[in-house]
């Protein structure tokens, strides 16, 4: 991990987000989060972001219907509700397979707990990711519902905006975020991908809002033989990058200066500029 910018005087709230390898067993990827999530505490972060699919990688896409959860309820849940609490953190969980109405699909769900445990937030992922190249085949809306709400909430420093992975390619869904501090990507990028847009993408949503961006990805080879892009990162309202780790597991980490997102606006005020949205 390097840091690009130094966090400016007023003591920036600090964030971390989580870069993992996630297996097809539950309880080692807990353990992997569990010691991530303790680093980013003893490292000052006061927000974590996990990735998205942080508690279970299969080998088939069918697998996550085994491991799904009803809302409020499983040891998944009951594990980032425990991490806040212990330390003191607010905990974006990445997503975790929730119960739907359909039988043989479940929602990608990212759920928020405040750092007493209690869950302060729900975002059901949206855009469903389809990719066909060569021997990549990947359809998420074989074994999951979509959501229809966009979703944030309100963090000691501003409002948050709730996005997961291919959410980033669809600039209209952040317009519908309204006014944030932060905006958060979980993410599980393939390679791919990840190599031709993810950073392009990245930079700008946060250019285009005038706001922080945290990326919190999946980075390297699978046991289930997939291969993530990486490149967890903390991206300011410039579009400048932060905080950024390649490939493997570590904590990205870094502030929100709420002063350097008024220098943006007040510079090059765009975001006031808008006509539409």
């Amino acid at each position: 991990m390097s840091e690009r910018s130094s966090e400016s005087a007023g003591k920036p709230f600090r964030v971390a987000a989580l870069q993992m390898v996630s297996t097809p067993e539950l309880d080692r990827n807990l353990a992997d989060a569990g010691r991530l999530i303790a680093e980013a505490a003893r490292g000052g972060a006061q927000l974590v972001l996990l990735p998205e699919y942080f508690c279970y990688m299969g080998f088939k896409d069918t697998d996550k219907l085994a491991i799904r959860e009803t809302p409020g309820s499983g040891p998944i849940q009951q594990f980032l509700s425990d991490a806040a609490r212990e330390h003191r953190v607010w905990i974006i969980g990445g997503t975790l397979p929730l119960q739907s109405p359909e039988a043989d699909r479940v929602l990608n769900t990212t759920l928020v707990f405040d750092p007493s445990g209690a869950q302060v937030a729900r975002y059901d992922k949206i855009h469903l990711f389809n990719f066909e190249k060569g021997a990549e085949s990947f359809d998420e809306a074989r074994t999951i519902c979509p959501g229809s709400e966009v979703r944030t909430f309100d963090a000691p420093f501003g409002r948050v905006g709730l996005s997961v992975c291919y959410d980033l390619r669809f600039p209209e869904l952040y317009r519908k975020l309204g006014d944030c501090a932060l905006m958060v990507v979980p993410s599980a990028f393939t390679y791919t991908t990840g190599n031709a847009h993810w950073e392009t993408l990245l930079k700008a949503r946060a250019v285009e809002n005038q706001c922080y961006v945290l990326a919190a990805a999946q980075g390297g080879r699978h046991e289930n033989g997939r291969r993530t892009w990486g490149h967890s990162m903390l991206i300011d309202p410039w579009g400048e990058i932060v905080a950024v780790q390649d490939e493997g597991m570590g904590v990205v980490a870094g502030g929100i200066d709420l002063e350097r997102i008024v220098a943006v606006r007040q510079s090059l005020p765009a975001y006031r500029h808008r006509v539409i949205g």
